[in-house]
């Protein structure tokens, strides 16, 4: 399960500002989320930081960040965002793991308005993990009852082109698939 920890561990920022870089300057540091609390502590950090200037204006130079946080426009050059924790918080409190919400958002997109809407949106389609097209196809229509559980020996299902026909009603993105 993903957990605050998890979703901003990785996450950094480098906190550098417009000032000191039309100055020349490209002064800043690496601040990595998971280690403050909520934004408003980062923030005092950043404040910190560049204590030398009255009003900074931050800009971050660069950031490593997954996509879905990128996408969603919580992270860029000029700004982060003040719900970047409490969305963390939202991932962290549902069932889901982080690599599933990314690997959902590759087969659907990234805009959603409420994100609790979108993990329940989420969590709803979502199928299982598999290896292949072939092996989710069987499994699906082995948990249906499709197949008759007294199939002859001699009868063989060609699971490729089944799986081509399934998958008009699913996504799959790194083994994770979802219904449409």
């Amino acid at each position: 399960m993903a957990n605050l920890q998890n979703c901003l561990q990785n996450c950094s920022i480098y906190v550098a500002t417009y000032r000191k870089y039309n100055e020349g300057s490209i002064f800043g540091e690496w601040l990595t989320l998971s280690d403050y609390s909520d934004y408003n502590e980062l923030y005092e950090a950043m404040k910190e930081l560049h204590r030398d200037e009255e009003d900074p204006e931050y800009m971050f130079q660069d950031y490593e960040f997954p996509n879905f946080f990128i996408t969603q426009g919580y992270i860029s050059e000029c700004h982060i965002s003040n719900e970047i924790y409490e969305i963390a918080e939202k991932i962290n409190n549902s069932a889901l793991d982080f690599e599933i919400i990314e690997a959902y958002i590759d087969c659907r997109g990234s805009y959603f308005q409420d994100i609790e809407d979108f993990l329940h949106e989420v969590s709803d389609s979502y199928y299982g993990e598999y290896n292949s097209d072939e092996n989710f196809a069987q499994e699906i229509l082995e948990q249906e009852g499709s197949i008759p559980e007294n199939l002859p020996t001699y009868i063989y299902i060609d699971w490729a082109s089944t799986a081509k026909h399934i998958m008009y009603d699913y996504s799959e993105s790194n083994g994770y698939y979802f219904r449409n």
